[in-house]
């Protein structure tokens, strides 16, 4: 299958060469600025508006840091009257940082690596932040308090706005079977910071030491992290389903970016893919047991917070031996 992106421009490579030197990826130079903002202090009371543009705190590597890039931002959404001068840094937007990789310091950003999320910016303001912040990639619309995402067939999605250009977004995620990553357009998958240990990880790790190459069954798949981790762990076969269309859609790339080649059904139906030792379904979770008449040894269900997962543990419990609630 071939990975393209929506906007027409490489963003999606292998997860293996977006991993090569991610360590250093946010590291500075050694003539890397700092600029100390008070995130909760005035903007206007630190720094010279006038002085902030793309050569405000600089660097000949490429970086800036991301107070600095994000000081950029702020200073056009002042200008543009959607901000007063007494906004700071911490109630400007909220900055994704592309690929998503835990840092324990602040990261220095090359070019067209942040997504921006704002739920006050306008179209004017965000095109303006795409022409004259180079390490901003997208700007998108929307409230981070609402997941993105649709719950079930009786629900109706949830999305963000993309204002300009493209809000692609990688997540490398750190398992006990290797890293992987998840690319996501954040304007209709959920949002998630990246974490140098994955809570979700930990939970699916103990679930998988008690089986040796089970086969799983990812019922709210999302992006494909859980049941792409379990390809990596060895499992005899993953059924991928989510009633999500852009979650399936981003679960395919996902699948081909981290090496698992995926082969499209051809045909109107249920099953949309699949490859080596996996499937790939759409559908609600709770008509899954029509379908699949296999029995699984893990069911995992990975919902929105706050969701009631008293019926999907029910549809699952139709299909696994263990249900896994994460």
């Amino acid at each position: 299958m071939e990975m393209r992106c929506r906007c027409g421009d490489r963003c999606i490579k292998p997860i293996s060469e977006a991993l090569k030197d991610i360590e250093l990826f946010y590291k500075p130079c050694k003539d890397c600025k700092t600029e100390k903002i008070k995130k909760f202090s005035p903007l206007a009371e630190q720094i010279n508006l006038d002085e902030i543009d793309n050569y405000f705190g600089s660097c000949k590597c490429g970086k800036r840091q991301l107070d600095i890039v994000m000081a950029h931002v702020l200073k056009i959404m002042i200008d543009e009257g959607i901000k007063d001068k007494k906004a700071n840094l911490r109630n400007s937007c909220v900055p994704l940082v592309t690929p998503g990789y835990p840092n324990d310091t602040v990261p220095y950003l090359p070019k067209g690596c942040l997504v921006i999320l704002s739920n006050e910016v306008d179209k004017k303001c965000a095109e303006r932040i795409i022409k004259e912040v180079e390490e901003v990639r997208g700007v998108l619309k929307g409230d981070i308090r609402k997941t993105v995402g649709v719950k079930d067939s009786d629900s109706n999605p949830h999305v963000y706005e993309l204002l300009a250009g493209c809000d692609l977004r990688c997540d490398i995620v750190q398992t006990p079977y290797g890293a992987l990553g998840t690319y996501k357009y954040q304007r209709e998958i959920h949002i998630e910071f990246p974490q140098i240990k994955s809570p979700k990880i930990e939970i699916l790790e103990k679930a998988l030491k008690d089986y040796d190459k089970p086969n799983v069954l990812d019922c709210t798949c999302g992006p494909g992290t859980l049941g792409i981790a379990c390809l990596k762990a060895g499992a005899r076969k993953v059924v991928f389903n989510d009633i999500w269309n852009p979650a399936i859609e981003t679960t395919l790339v996902n699948l081909e970016a981290n090496g698992f080649p995926v082969k499209l059904s051809g045909s109107e139906g249920e099953l949309i893919a699949s490859g080596d030792k996996f499937e790939v379904y759409s559908m609600d979770v709770r008509e899954l047991a029509n379908y699949l008449d296999k029995k699984f040894d893990i069911c995992i269900i990975d919902t929105f917070p706050g969701v009631d997962t008293k019926e999907f543990v029910e549809a699952a419990g139709k299909l696994g031996k263990k249900v896994v609630v994460i």
